[in-house]
């Protein structure tokens, strides 16, 4: 009898054992539990630590909590501006509504991804490509939004979106470089320009003020020609006189059509050579081998007379 109760008791407490097992549960920090009874939500949200459910009746379902980090695959697309790209980004979202993450859909991390990729797809077509290179803040923050939306009713929180890469044509970026090239020669000018400008204004400064001092101009000079002296060089330097250009400028159109007319004259009276007149002088060099001959004749004539006497 004693036998058969000590057997009963220690049949009841393996027993219990075994419930005990079969109903404790442990809930980490960074999770959340969600109990179904008989396929039916019941209240209340396990939190961290140890809880118990009924064995065989209840269904303890663990949702992470903690901050997901997924990549969204590259998507294709057509900018708005009718560019080709390839972009591609990254999502960080949480659960805040365990219940509901498990309840209203079926993967919450397969359609936050879907969603991800249908809105990104989206962004790329209300775009230009210059939002896509240089004002990424604002299209993060609309493609956030977009996938906020609808993803407040699954219990996920999207708590970032950044677009991680932007890749274009090799055709595209040829072009960019170019326009960039020709960007940065067209300020290049302008500077030079504006440059141009601005020394033009300080000479005629200058020159003003070596109108009133005549012999500044001079002083100028002198330090041009020191300056090109002191380098080693085998360049003559003869300086003009500064008087003589003066002069010029003082002159009037009457002096000078007249220096030009006696400058002509003179051109005019001095002699030339005829050109014509040349082969005469050279006659009496083609001439000369005639002399011979008259001085044959001559002796012939004195040796007739000497036969007549």
């Amino acid at each position: 009898m004693v036998e058969g109760l000590v057997i009963g008791v220690i049949a009841a407490v393996c027993v219990c054992a075994v419930l005990a097992m079969a109903s404790a549960r442990i809930v980490k920090q960074y999770e959340r539990g969600v109990v179904f009874r008989l396929g039916r939500l019941r209240e209340g949200i396990r939190g961290p630590g140890f809880t118990l459910i009924t064995p065989f009746v209840d269904r303890l379902s663990k949702v992470n909590m903690q901050i997901v980090t997924m990549p969204v695959p590259a998507q294709d697309g057509i900018t708005r501006d009718n560019v080709t790209v390839r972009v591609d980004a990254v999502i960080y979202f949480k659960v805040v509504d365990a219940a509901d993450a498990l309840i209203r859909v079926e993967d919450y991390r397969f359609a936050v991804s879907q969603m991800a990729q249908t809105s990104l797809r989206s962004i790329i077509g209300k775009s230009d490509l210059d939002d896509l290179l240089s004002n990424r803040e604002k299209l993060n923050q609309g493609l956030e939004l977009m996938i906020d939306s609808p993803s407040i009713g699954w219990g996920v929180q999207i708590d970032r979106v950044e677009i991680k890469d932007v890749s274009l044509p090799e055709t595209m970026k040829r072009s960019m470089a170019r326009q960039a090239e020709a960007d940065r020669e067209r300020r290049a000018r302008v500077i030079n320009a504006d440059a141009e400008l601005q020394a033009s204004k300080k000479l005629a400064e200058a020159a003003g003020q070596m109108s009133d001092q005549p012999a500044a101009l001079q002083l100028r000079l002198l330090q041009t020609v020191v300056a090109v002296a002191a380098e080693k060089n085998s360049t003559l330097v003869l300086p003009f006189p500064v008087e003589l250009l003066r002069f010029l400028e003082r002159a009037t159109p009457a002096e000078t059509a007249q220096a030009v007319d006696a400058a002509s004259a003179a051109l005019r009276s001095a002699p030339r050579t005829d050109p014509e007149a040349a082969p005469d002088k050279q006659t009496p060099e083609k001439q000369a081998p005639e002399k011979p001959v008259e001085k044959q004749q001559v002796e012939k004539e004195k040796g007739r007379e000497t036969t007549t006497v």
